[in-house]
Formats: C-alpha cells, sequence, structure tokens
C-alpha cells in the first residue's frame, strides 16, 4: 500500500532521455500509439486549431486494489474504477506507459491527452487470469480491455509496478506473460516492499535486483526501465533507485515514480525531473485528502486553468503556446515548435 504525499517539488533535471528506446512493449501496443515517430501518426494540424500545448501537465494515476468493499482509502470498487475509465474517455485522454511518458514517446491524435495508468503491489484484484487465459471479469485488466472496445482510441494499456510472487503466482510466469504481450508495461516495486527509506544501501540494492532478476526470468523479453517507490520514499542516497547492482545483477532505471500529491510535468519541460515523478491517487470528489487525488484534479485540469497536455498530432514536434507557462528543455529544443 502507499501513502500520499501532500506536496511534491520535483527539481529540474537534465534531460537525456530523447534517444531512449521502448522496448518493453508488444507489436499490438505500438501499433495503437505511444511512440515518438512519425510512421504511427495522421497527417499533422495546426496547433492552434487543436490549442495543443505539449508542455503541459500530465495525470500519471494511481491504484491499487479494486475490491467490491473497499478496505482501505486506496481502493476503488469496479464500478468506480470503470466510471473513471469512461471519464478519461469522455474527455479525450489516451492511456500510454510510464516508459512512454518518461523517454517522451508520446504519439496520441491531435487534441488528444495524454494519461498514464499505473498500478501497484500486483494483487489478484487488478489480474486474475481464468483456465482460459482471460483476465477475470471485474479485474482492473478485464475493465481496462472493456473500457478500449466501448471506447475506440481509448488504448488499454497500463503499468503494472510489481513486487515478488505478483498477482499471487508463484514466479509470475503466466500473469507476466499475459501482460507483456498484450502491451502492458511490467516495472519494478521491490521485490518484498520494502521501505527503502530506511534500508540500508545493500538492502536497497538487492531488493530492486532480485525484483528485476524474478520480472525477466518470467518474461525473458521484458525489459525493466520504471520504478514505483513503495510508499512513495525514495532510499538514501535517492541514485539507489536509478541504478545499481547486486550480486550482478544490474538494474537502471529511465524513470522513478513517487506516490500521490499532483499532476506530473510533460517530459519536454525544463521542469521535468525523471527521478521524482508525482502520481495522482485514483479517488472521489469526497474523503480524506480529496482534493489531493483523482477526481478534484481531473475537475481542475479540464479547466482553462489546468494547463493540461494537449496533443497536437504530431510526434516529430513540440507544440505549445508562446505565451504559456512552460519552458521547453534544452535536449527537446530542436522539436519545438510555439505558436
Amino acid at each position: 500500500m502507499t501513502m500520499g504525499i501532500r506536496t511534491i517539488t520535483a527539481a529540474a533535471a537534465a534531460i537525456a532521455l530523447a534517444a531512449a528506446a521502448c522496448s518493453g512493449t508488444s507489436d499490438e501496443a505500438r501499433k495503437a500509439g505511444g511512440h515518438r515517430s512519425a510512421s504511427t501518426s495522421a497527417r499533422p494540424v495546426n496547433p492552434a486549431a487543436v490549442r495543443a500545448n505539449e508542455l503541459g501537465q500530465i495525470p500519471v494515476l494511481m491504484y491499487h486494489r479494486i475490491a467490491a468493499h473497499p478496505a482501505a482509502i486506496h481502493d476503488r470498487t469496479p464500478a468506480d474504477f470503470r466510471a473513471e475509465l469512461d471519464r478519461l474517455a469522455r474527455e479525450g485522454y489516451v492511456p500510454i506507459t510510464a516508459a512512454e511518458y518518461v523517454t517522451g514517446r508520446i504519439d496520441i491524435p491531435a487534441g488528444k491527452h495524454p494519461v498514464v495508468l499505473t498500478f501497484d503491489d500486483a494483487s489478484v484484484s487488478q489480474l486474475t487470469l481464468s483456465a482460459d487465459g482471460k483476465p477475470r471479469p471485474d479485474t482492473a485488466v478485464a475493465i481496462l480491455l472493456d473500457a478500449g472496445r466501448r471506447h475506440p482510441g481509448f488504448r488499454p494499456v497500463a503499468t503494472m509496478f510489481v513486487n515478488s510472487r505478483p498477482f499471487n503466482e508463484p514466479g509470475g510466469r503466466r500473469t507476466l506473460t499475459w501482460l507483456h504481450e498484450h502491451g502492458f508495461e511490467i516495472g519494478n516495486h521491490t521485490s518484498t516492499h520494502a521501505n527503502l527509506g530506511t534500508s540500508d544501501a545493500a538492502k536497497v540494492r538487492r531488493e530492486i535486483a532480485v525484483n528485476q532478476r524474478d520480472i525477466i526470468a518470467a518474461v525473458p523479453g521484458a525489459t525493466v526501465r520504471t520504478l514505483a517507490l513503495p510508499f512513495g520514499i525514495q532510499p538514501k542516497p535517492p541514485a539507489l533507485a536509478v541504478r545499481g547492482e547486486d550480486r550482478g545483477i544490474r538494474y537502471e532505471h529511465k524513470g522513478v515514480f513517487l506516490a500521490g500529491a499532483n499532476p506530473a510535468p510533460s517530459p519536454f519541460d525544463a521542469s521535468f525531473d525523471p527521478y521524482n515523478i508525482p502520481r495522482i491517487r485514483s479517488q472521489g470528489a469526497h474523503g480524506e485528502e480529496a482534493n489531493y487525488a483523482s477526481t478534484q484534479w481531473l475537475d481542475r485540469l479540464a479547466t482553462e486553468e489546468g494547463n493540461r497536455y494537449t496533443s497536437d498530432g504530431d510526434p516529430a514536434r513540440i507544440s505549445y503556446p508562446r505565451y504559456g507557462t512552460g519552458q521547453i528543455a534544452p535536449a527537446w529544443k530542436k522539436a519545438a515548435r510555439p505558436y
């Protein structure tokens, strides 16, 4: 379970991610979009016509259990989850994976907005496969696939941040292989969901490396590119979450994700810090810390002042209002198209 964080200030960091490959998705996902490559996009449009703002904010939504009878603030009912996905589709959001976000591989139609759906802890409520190999109804994955069928253009992908024994399956071969083959990203959430802030350096490296080893053992073709910190707590020093080695197992992450609070900056904005990415807890409009959660944040992002990321439909350019509030990062200036 992950605790909310009231305020997060993402320190500006140099971005060396422009050329990063994103091979952890299937052919199905590549055809659906999410890669900053002109080969998948339609004819470019006038960015002003769609009010493009590719320096705008992106909601990275954080989910845990999908339960008929919620037992914690992090739980959502199947009906809640369906309603939130319907809202996202209705308001023009298109899901992308965490790895696609951090590497700037955002290829979605003009006028649409990216959203990153993330799931922590690999519970059976997120994915359980029936004997026929299909996700069971009312699991998060089944609900997401149904939303994709009901809303053309709503890409049914997410990033699953898993621990050891994912989805209560020893080894996780069947479930993790299914996710990989269907375009979902598999991310690291440590082996035992350890508090990295109270762990020594050796334990931090072991927690991350062992879990990466187990993921790759289950899915040899997978590449682990992102990490979600248990409880949203950084190790000391924070660099241990980015790269390290334990007993010959090396890991290196393109993005490190925190716990709740606020939308994340565009990967093209100078304020983007790939190793301190905020997420928003999925929650209704009322309740504990609801003003830091998804319903109220989606309300705010939909307003004129929301500064929401809106695509220009051209993955080769980064369009934004000339007098906007964002500032493009140096690594992306050659692709800038202010209007």
